[in-house]
C-alpha cells in the first residue's frame, strides 16, 4: 500500500468516525421526535450538545485540517478527490465556529424544539417568541463566524442547498409567484367544497395498514427502514439501511396521512438508494435539501395524485374501508386534487403549496436582515396569508407556529420546498421522455420502472455532482420554471376546466 493510499484509508476511517457521531446525535434526535418522555428534555438537550462538541472538536482536529490539506494535493480517483472535496468544505465551515458556539446552538436547539411544541399546543407565539429571538441571534454570530458574499442569508441557504445564492434563486421564485398568482386565482374562483362521501371518522389503525401497504408498493425496503408517528412528519435515519419515516393520523382525514406517508416515502426512498458502498463518507449523503425534496414532491404528487395511480390503488383503499366501495377513479381523484386555500403548508394542494413557501421565504429574509422582529412575525404572517391566498389564521397554531422549522433554527430551509417542486417537474418530464408511457405503468402497479430511472440518474450519484450540475447532466437543461407551470396547468386546467 502506498503512502497515499494509507493516507485516504486513514483519512475514511475518521470521517466515518464523524459520521457515527452525526448519526448517534440523528437518533437522539429522532427518539426525542417520538418516544422520548416529557422529562427528558434537559438530559437530552445536554447530550445533544456534548455529542456537538465532540463532533466539532474532532472534525477541527489538527491531524485532519494536515491529512485533508495533504490528500488535497495528491491524485485521487475521482469518487476519492470527492470524498476529500467535500469533507474539506464541511471542516472548513467548522473551522470558523468556535466550539463553545456549536455547543450552545446545539442545546438551544433542543430547548426551542420542546418550547415550540409546548407553544403550539397552547396556541401562543408569545411562549416561543424568546426562543427564537435566541436561534436567530446564534444563527447571526455562525454567519459572521463562516462568512459569505452578497446576502446574510446566502451562509443560511448554502448550508441547505450548496452554492445556491439568493441573489440568483430570488428572481427565479419572483418568476414563479408572477406565474401562479393569475393560476391560483382562476382555479380559485371556480373551487368547489369537499366532497361528503370523504367526511366522517377513518379508524386510524386501518390508515396505518393501508399506509403501509403503498410505502411497500412504491418499492421502500422494510429491512432497511421503519414507519413511526411524530408531531411533524419527517424522514431522518443513519444512511440507506436505516431510514426512519414518521407521519400523523387525523381520524377525521382519510388521505391526510397518506399522502405525508408517501412524501416521506419519496424521502426515504432516495436515503435507501444513496451509494452504500461509501457509506460514512461524504459521497454517500444527498446533494441537497432540494434534490431531496424533489424525490419526495414527485412521488407524493406526479406519482400519488395522478390518476392512473387511483386506478391501481383505489380497490386497495376500497378493500381496507368498504364504505368507499361506490367511490370511482375520477372521484377520488378529483378529490386528492382538490384546490383550495389552506392555512396549513404541509396539507396544502399543489397550486397553492408554493404561495405558501414564498411567504415564509420573504420573512425569513426580512427577519435575517434586520428589516423586521421576531415579535412582528404573527402579524405579518396573517396579512401575506390574507393577501396571498385570501384568508386569515384565527390563531398562532394554524399560522406562525405550524411549523418545526425554525424551532430548530433552520433559516435557508424554506425556499428549497420550491427548489424542490421546479426539481421535481424537470426530472418527471425527463423521465417521460426516457421511460414510455409511465401512466400505463402507473395503472397496472408498476412503480419500479421510475424508482429505477431515479437510482441510476439521481439517488446514486450521491453528492458526485452540485444540484445545478445534476440537472443539467439529467435533463439536459439548466433549472427553469416551466416545467413545473406545464404541468400545474395542464393537470389543473384540465380539473377545474380553465
Amino acid at each position: 500500500m502506498t503512502m497515499e493510499s494509507q493516507a485516504y484509508e486513514q483519512f475514511c476511517e475518521r470521517i466515518r468516525e464523524l459520521s457515527d457521531l452525526g448519526n448517534s446525535a440523528g437518533y437522539l434526535s429522532w427518539d426525542q421526535e417520538v418516544c422520548m418522555p416529557k422529562r427528558g428534555v434537559e438530559a437530552r438537550a445536554q447530550v445533544l450538545g456534548t455529542l456537538a462538541g465532540i463532533h466539532h472538536e474532532k472534525l477541527t482536529d489538527q491531524g485532519l485540517v494536515d491529512l485533508i490539506e495533504a490528500l488535497q494535493g495528491q491524485d485521487l480517483d475521482d469518487d476519492a478527490a470527492i470524498n476529500v472535496r467535500e469533507a474539506a468544505r464541511t471542516q472548513q465551515r467548522a473551522l470558523n465556529l468556535p466550539k463553545e458556539l456549536v455547543v450552545e446552538l446545539s442545546r438551544t436547539q433542543s430547548l426551542a424544539h420542546e418550547a415550540w411544541v409546548e407553544a403550539r399546543s397552547a396556541d401562543d407565539f408569545g411562549q416561543f417568541q424568546p426562543w427564537l429571538e435566541k436561534l436567530l441571534e446564534l444563527q447571526k454570530r455562525v454567519a459572521d463566524a463562516v462568512g459569505y458574499e452578497g446576502a446574510v442569508y446566502n451562509a443560511f441557504l448554502d448550508e441547505y442547498e450548496p452554492h445556491a445564492r439568493v441573489e440568483q434563486m430570488g428572481p427565479l421564485l419572483e418568476q414563479l409567484r408572477v406565474r401562479l398568482v393569475p393560476l391560483v386565482g382562476a382555479i380559485l374562483d371556480k373551487a368547489r367544497g369537499a366532497d361528503p362521501t370523504f367526511a366522517g371518522h377513518w379508524d386510524v389503525d386501518r390508515q396505518e395498514s393501508f399506509g403501509r401497504q403503498v410505502i411497500g408498493d412504491l418499492g421502500f425496503d422494510w429491512d432497511a427502514g421503519r414507519l413511526d408517528v411524530s408531531v411533524h412528519p419527517f424522514c431522518g435515519g443513519a444512511g440507506p439501511h436505516d431510514v426512519r419515516l414518521t407521519t400523523r393520523y387525523q381520524a377525521d382525514q382519510l388521505t391526510s396521512s397518506l399522502f405525508g406517508i408517501i412524501h416521506e416515502t419519496g424521502h426515504g426512498l432516495y436515503e435507501q438508494g444513496l451509494p452504500g458502498e461509501q457509506a460514512g463518507l461524504p459521497i454517500c449523503e444527498s446533494i441537497s435539501l432540494g434534490i431531496h425534496e424533489s424525490q419526495s414532491r414527485m412521488w407524493e404528487n406526479m406519482v400519488g395524485r395522478s390518476r392512473p395511480f387511483w386506478q391501481y390503488q383505489l380497490p386497495r383503499l376500497q378493500a381496507v374501508f368498504p364504505e368507499l366501495k361506490n367511490v370511482d377513479v375520477e372521484q377520488m381523484y378529483r378529490e386528492v386534487n382538490r384546490v383550495e386555500a389552506s392555512m396549513i403548508r404541509v396539507e396544502a394542494d399543489e397550486v397553492t403549496y408554493n404561495l405558501h413557501i414564498l411567504l415564509r421565504f420573504e420573512l425569513e429574509q426580512a427577519m435575517v436582515s434586520g428589516e423586521i422582529s421576531v415579535a412582528d412575525l404573527p402579524g405579518l404572517w396573517n396579512e401575506r396569508m390574507e393577501s396571498y391566498l385570501g384568508i386569515r389564521p384565527a390563531n398562532d397554531a394554524e399560522g406562525v407556529l405550524q411549523d418545526i422549522h425554525w424551532s430548530g433554527g433552520l433559516m435557508g430551509y424554506f425556499p428549497t420546498y420550491t427548489l424542490g417542486n421546479l426539481y421535481a417537474a424537470q426530472f418527471f418530464v425527463q423521465a417521460r421522455e426516457d421511460l414510455g408511457d409511465l401512466d400505463e405503468q402507473f395503472a397496472r402497479g408498476d412503480t419500479a420502472t421510475l424508482l429505477r430511472w431515479l437510482r441510476e440518474n439521481i439517488h446514486s450519484q450521491g453528492r458526485r455532482l452540485t444540484a445545478t450540475e445534476l440537472v443539467t447532466q439529467v435533463t439536459g437543461r439548466p433549472l427553469g420554471i416551466e416545467d413545473l407551470i406545464n404541468y400545474l396547468e395542464g393537470k389543473f386546467g384540465e380539473l377545474y376546466d380553465l
